[in-house]
């Protein structure tokens, strides 16, 4: 109808854009839709190519989104930053194929137009020639005047050159600027440094964890590992592990891999030292180490180049190949997975499959996982290949990989994925049917789809298999993240089933779906099953919790952490509660405190990554390496500025609200911050007689012996005393009320360049007015652009720009402790004479 009147304007478009994405059901007419808006955004007098460009990604129109890019790059300094600022945008939403897509095109375009560039100068030149040449023809005796014509030419000519050379270089510059933000490369960095220079770990919870958790208990041990890993995600700080190199040796076996893959999440995002950090634990010819190290180490290098894995994949597709030990191919499987994510690659399909077909249990579960995560949402015809192996093989956990791998190929595949589903959902084996869970939960992921909610609604009342009711329950999350608000009411009725896992698939899918909200109706929830009598429930009741409260006021998150502390400290507590408790208290202050969860971009659009990493994780029910996957939906909670020049220039912003409302938790002030609960000291009642008989006695004798002269006389003295003190107190709280008069908090905070801006303040965050710096989106500044990295216009380009300088951290490897220390400072040494 818009379309046909022609009467419309940009926040008309802004709404029905609004509508496509959370209540068009049908994936097609969404489409449709969304291609009839990007041509009325086109039409506007000001078309939002931020907009447009969203929109064409999820079109998966590569194409057109370079062209958009390399059009921008080549007008004002304006459309440049605006360039760069749907660079980083695209970024955010997770799709690195589709990232990887538009490169090549706008290397292709632009590398076309230089090749046609020169031919047209050279035709120019050469219809100059033949111009000159005619002219001498018609006047061969005019030999005055052709030497300076001649010479002006020449001039001509090589100033044109000269200017065309500057543009190519500054051409080259903005186009090496914009393909290292759509490679990954400068927004990485920028996270690295933040995460870095922001780090407010307080590495005293970690000590107190160690001290209140026997060493014999290897769950909890590896529970702490993983909290150490999560809380340090992103912040190349591995100094925990550095100092309790004792404690840590006490992991062995699978607790070792775990161990050594803990510090793939620690130094996410070192694309550059990466291979360098893990080298003491990576397979190497000539050497055989423990093959549990080897094989974390290789997990590890997946998890650290998640976001950019073509510079390590040819590295971990070798190692594959080398490797003898299941444990050591397992690890490579995982890794190769995350590095050759969403790439669809044969050759690494065949290695993996090579793998699979070797029958192993432990590699063949990590191979069909692999299989998932390099075909994820490409809806590929592999899924017939990995069902044909899952119904031969033997192994649980080969048939487990194989049904979460075939989920996660239909991730966003909506209506495309029935066939799959319902293939999966009529199987016999209960364990494909738990993949048919996923699959659904992926394939409708974040659409509110009522078909889906349906199918598993009926699936978590009705299968006979507690995995595929849990399983069911579970899924749910992942269809309503788009509308969190949905969640609560939607399974308030299972959080009081019978079924203690239908119970914990309640926690967790309100874990997924209200991640970060801190919504009061999921925390009602939570609440109650975290006092279940089931210790698994009270575990996903806990893990849940720390999720939704994630980046919340730390007035909401007090009182958990003291709950989290009584149930680490307690002796009597199950395990399984307890380890859910240490995950909690990692999640809680993960990445230094500075990140969140966050399963859709700014823009509405779902974050393949995040979505991904956050499915894979929920296996740790099965699998405890499987919860390292826990770091890929944690993302940096940052406002980051920055100028054409990709640099970080010094400039602020407004917070409307109190500092203390935001503020980071207060650090633990003592180093033995344990609850312990003491059971109370049994006393005999033959003891208690005897002590109140004695009592009993020395009063009658208290009584006897003149007892109310001495009351007079005390009282007498108490009372003088009482003078005393009372003019004592009064001196001194007239004192106080003079020294320490109550400071009124302001309303208000000045943040600077970068800084940490939590979801729930995003809306009290405002650009200074007349400030040099402003969003290239508006003026004012626009609501989308006080969170994430934002382009920023300079209205004073004359002026010199102060730049933030940031150290990149540089780490070596635990136990690489060669270094010298510096020479002391220059002195000069006077002997006494004495």
């Amino acid at each position: 109808t818009v379309a046909e009147h022609g009467q419309f304007d940009k926040k008309l478009l802004d709404y029905a854009l609004r509508v496509c994405q959370n209540l068009i059901v049908s994936r097609k007419f969404r489409e449709k839709a969304l291609r009839l808006m990007v041509d009325l955004y086109k039409q506007l007098d000001q078309p939002d190519w931020l907009v447009i460009s969203q929109c064409l990604m999820y079109l998966d129109e590569p194409a057109s989104v370079a062209d958009i890019l390399t059009t921008l790059l080549g007008k004002d300094s304006d459309s440049i930053l605006l360039a760069y600022q749907i660079a980083f945008d695209l970024f955010e939403n997770e799709q690195p194929q589709f990232l990887t897509k538009v490169s090549d095109y706008v290397e292709k375009s632009l590398k076309t137009k230089s090749e046609s560039a020169p031919a047209t100068a050279e035709a120019a030149s050469s219809d100059a020639d033949a111009d000159a040449a005619t002219q001498e023809g018609a006047e061969p005796m005019d030999a005055d005047t052709t030497p300076p014509a001649a010479g002006a030419d020449t001039t001509t000519v090589a100033s044109s050159e000269a200017s065309r050379e500057t543009g190519e270089r500054r051409s080259d510059s903005k186009v090496d600027k914009l393909l290292s933000i759509l490679q990954g490369d400068v927004p990485i960095k920028l996270h690295l440094e933040f995460l870095y220079s922001n780090n407010h770990t307080d590495s005293t919870i970690l000590k107190n964890l160690k001290g209140s958790v026997e060493t014999r208990n290897s769950v909890c041990h590896s529970a702490i590992i993983l909290t150490n890993a999560l809380m340090h995600m992103g912040t190349t700080v591995d100094t925990f592990l550095r100092e309790h190199l004792d404690w840590l040796a006490r992991a062995t076996n699978w607790a070792k891999f775990s161990a050594t893959a803990g510090l793939g999440v620690i130094h996410r995002g070192q694309l550059s030292q990466g291979q360098y950090l893990m080298a003491p634990y990576l397979p190497s010819e000539g050497s055989s180490g423990s093959p549990f190290s080897e094989g974390g180490a290789l997990y590890a290098l997946g998890l650290m180049h998640c976001d950019k894995g073509k510079v390590i994949s040819e590295f971990l597709l070798q190692s594959l190949r080398n490797a003898t030990s299941e444990v050591v191919q397992h690890g490579a499987c995982l890794g190769i997975g995350l590095a050759t994510l969403g790439t669809d690659d044969e050759e690494v399909f065949e290695d993996l499959k090579n793998v699979l077909y070797t029958d192993s249990a432990v590699a063949g579960e990590a191979a069909g996982i692999a299989i998932g995560l390099l075909a994820v949402g490409t809806g590929s015809d592999k899924t017939e290949q990995m069902l044909a192996y899952a119904h031969d093989t033997q192994h649980e956990k080969i048939t487990r990989g194989l049904a979460l791998g075939c989920a996660l190929v239909m991730y966003g595949r909506e209506e495309s994925a029935d066939p799959l589903i319902l293939q999966l959902c009529q199987a016999q084996n209960p364990i494909l049917r738990y993949g048919g869970m996923f699959a659904i939960g992926l394939a409708y992921s974040g659409t509110m789809s009522n078909f889906a909610i349906q199918k598993l609604l009926h699936f978590a009342v009705s299968d006979v298999s507690d995995d595929v009711r849990r399983a069911a329950v579970m899924c749910l999350g992942f269809v309503m993240y788009s509308q969190p608000e949905q969640c609560p009411h939607t399974v308030q009725l299972l959080s009081e089933s019978f079924n203690p896992h239908v119970r914990y698939g309640v926690a967790m899918a309100l874990g997924i779906a209200c991640a970060g909200t801190g919504m009061k109706e999921a925390m009602n929830i939570l609440t109650t099953l975290s006092k279940d009598a089931v210790d698994f429930v009270r575990q996903g009741a806990l893990i849940a919790t720390s999720m939704v409260l994630l980046q919340q006021p730390e007035s909401k998150v007090a009182p958990f952490r003291k709950k989290l502390d009584k149930i680490v400290s307690d002796k009597h507590e199950d395990v399984m509660c307890k380890m859910g408790a240490i995950i909690s208290v990692g999640l809680i202050d993960a990445g230094g405190r500075n990140v969140n969860i966050r399963l859709r971009s700014r823009n509405g659009f779902p974050r393949l990554l995040s979505v991904v990493g956050m499915a894979v994780f929920t296996q740790y029910w099965y699998w405890y390496p499987l919860s390292y996957f826990m770091s890929l939906p944690l993302t940096p909670t940052a406002l980051i500025g920055l100028n054409e020049n990709l640099d970080m220039p010094k400039f602020s912003v407004t917070s409307k609200c109190k500092p203390s409302i935001f503020a980071y938790a207060e650090p633990v002030a003592y180093a033995n911050n344990i609850v312990a609960s003491k059971a109370p000291t049994a006393v005999l009642s033959t003891t208690a007689k005897a002590k109140a008989r004695a009592a009993k006695k020395e009063k009658e004798e208290a009584k006897k012996t003149g007892g109310a002269a001495e009351d007079t006389g005390k009282e007498t003295k108490m009372e003088i005393e009482e003078a005393t003190s009372t003019k004592k107190e009064g001196e001194e709280d007239a004192q106080a009320a003079k020294s320490e008069q109550p400071k009124v908090e302001e309303n208000k905070e000045t943040k600077q360049n970068p800084t940490r801006v939590v979801p729930a303040q995003e809306k009290y965050i405002e650009y200074e007015s007349g400030s040099r710096f402003v969003p290239i989106g508006g003026s004012d500044g626009a609501s989308s652009a006080s969170m994430g990295i934002v382009m920023l216009k300079d209205n004073e380009p004359g002026k010199e720009v102060d730049i933030v300088s940031i150290s990149t951290p540089v780490n070596t490897a635990i136990g690489d402790d060669d270094t010298e220390p510096p020479p002391p400072e220059p002195f000069e040494y006077i002997p006494d004479t004495d």
